[in-house]
């Protein structure tokens, strides 16, 4: 029975993995090892953000709430940028750095605990 188990578990592994459902785990994975442009910290925040960004480049930070309206906007960033929280409310929150042609470079997601 034992054997059983174990011969239909490496079975459903291999199928798992295989064709489409293994492009999308070989996704994920370099996704999750790309470089990252913003550090931000802390999260989940209380009061403050800070928003760490390589030197030398003009972005755009906006922050927009879990319904998808903008919240926040810092034009011409610095390499630290300081939001204050106080107008926040408790949730989630996106935020997307944008070049100077508009793309959008990097993103993510912070939360706010109050």
């Amino acid at each position: 029975m034992v054997k059983n188990f174990t011969l239909t578990f490496l079975l459903a592994l291999i199928l798992h993995f295989s064709g489409s459902s293994q492009e999308k785990f070989a996704v994920a994975a370099r996704e999750s090892s790309a470089v990252r442009l913003v550090k931000f910290y802390p999260n989940p925040a209380t009061t403050n953000i800070t928003f760490e960004l390589p030197k030398g480049s003009s972005y755009t930070l906006q922050i927009f709430n879990f319904m998808g309206k903008k919240v926040y906007e810092i034009k011409n960033t610095s390499t630290t940028n300081l939001v204050n929280l106080n107008d926040f409310n408790r949730g989630v929150y996106i935020f997307q750095l944008r070049d100077a042609g508009g793309r959008i470079v990097e993103s993510g997601k912070f939360q706010v605990s109050k």
